[in-house]
């Protein structure tokens, strides 16, 4: 199983940015193959936010990738502080 972590930091008064992430974003995330599940987090007062996701493969994650980052990139697009950093990492059982 591996995990993807992707945390970003928007401009003040973006908050409306990050909910559409988690509202239009995480429901098309989770239906990728092999995706078991997806959590957007966040704290409005700081700015920060991110996106969890759990897969079942590596291969599954990185099939993902091309297809959901554009669509995060839009998402936020005019709302960032700086460019939203993305991990992989196995998940250690």
């Amino acid at each position: 199983m591996y995990a993807r972590l992707v945390r970003f930091s928007t401009t003040p008064g973006s908050h409306s940015a990050a909910q559409a992430v988690a509202d239009d974003l995480a429901p098309q995330i989770a239906q990728q193959p092999g995706c078991q599940s997806v959590t957007v987090f966040g704290d409005e007062e700081s700015g920060e936010y991110g996106v969890f996701v759990l897969w079942e493969s590596r291969d599954n994650a990185m099939a993902a990738a091309p297809m959901m980052r554009p669509q995060l990139d839009a998402h936020l697009a005019g709302h960032l502080s700086s460019p939203p950093d993305s991990r992989l990492f196995q998940v250690m059982s």
